[in-house]
């Protein structure tokens, strides 16, 4: 019986073994070849992948896969080599930076496009603008009741991202300015967030630019989008009109990253190009986000781009 048992294990040994190989031999072989795999932020997802239909649309051959996880699967996949694209909402850290020289990878960063970062509550709720201050206060926890802030007398829901997200990092590094309330519902993804915001009378959230609006800037019904000022002896603007973006008026900009492995650059640069030229910056723009400004060109230049 003995024997027969650790036949048998060994047969699920080799099996597994076997199993693992052809795993390798299968992410190897499609990095490889002319398939270009892209992993990472939530945020950048959706946008990019409309880039990437487009795209195999019109090269012949191309073929490509956008898979979200967050910023930092993204980051972790570039690490590891097993991604070709990182989408990431927010830069690589520098102990990120150091672990991918150690592994042999040379990050090379591409701003693609320019995000508002979007403060949403519930339609229901009075209150039409924000300090950066007073958004802090929120989601620290400072702030429990939506009276403390003007708004009705309504208890505060917290929404935000998981911790492997580049959102998460942003908001609470650029926004919070120290650590998030522990009673905030983390969820998986934006839209997680604007469909809870949508339920919750007394809730708010934060998502992207291109999950609140339409392919003509209208707001996507169920939420309201607060404008938000940077202290209080500021005007508040919305992230919904480009041209707060443009001239900083709206406080809470981000630029999106697309980060690759220098020595893979001849794989990735045809898309990566198409993303930054008229078409792609069009159809970023469609998706709801904003094209990259002067100073993102001249920082793509750096690169060839």
């Amino acid at each position: 019986m003995k024997l027969k048992n650790k036949g048998f294990m060994s047969i699920i040994g080799l099996l597994t073994f076997t199993l693992a190989a052809l795993l390798v031999l299968t992410s190897s072989l499609s990095l490889a070849s002319g398939f270009i795999q892209v992993k990472g932020s939530d945020t950048e997802v959706n946008v990019v992948q409309r880039m990437a239909e487009i795209y195999m649309q019109k090269t012949k051959g191309a073929a490509i896969a956008v898979t979200g996880g967050g910023s930092g699967v993204g980051i972790a996949a570039i690490i590891n080599r097993t991604t070709d694209l990182a989408n990431s909402s927010r830069a690589m850290k520098s102990q990120e930076l150091q672990q991918a020289k150690m592994n042999g990878v040379d990050p090379i960063a591409v701003v693609f496009a320019m995000d508002g970062l979007s403060v949403i509550v519930n339609p229901a709720n009075t209150v039409k603008g924000l300090t950066l201050d007073q958004i802090g206060q929120i989601y620290r926890g400072e702030v429990k009741n939506w009276s403390q802030v003007g708004g009705p007398n309504l208890p505060v829901t917290l929404y935000g991202r998981q911790p492997n997200s580049g959102t998460f990092v942003f908001f609470r590094e650029s926004v919070v300015r120290g650590d998030y309330a522990n009673t905030m519902n983390q969820m998986n993804g934006n839209a997680q967030i604007v469909e809870a915001v949508k339920r919750d009378k007394g809730g708010i959230g934060y998502v992207g630019v291109g999950y609140v609006v339409d392919d003509k800037g209208r707001v996507t019904p169920g939420i309201k989008v607060l404008n938000v000022a940077k202290d209080k002896n500021s005007k508040a603007t919305s992230p919904t009109d480009a041209k707060n973006i443009e001239s900083g008026a709206y406080p809470i900009v981000r630029p999106l990253y697309q980060y690759f492995d220098k020595a893979n650059r001849g794989k990735v640069d045809g898309f990566v190009r198409f993303e930054l030229g008229p078409e792609g910056q069009k159809i970023i723009s469609k998706e709801g986000f904003y094209p990259v400004n002067a100073e993102d060109r001249r920082y793509n230049a750096r690169y060839g781009f």
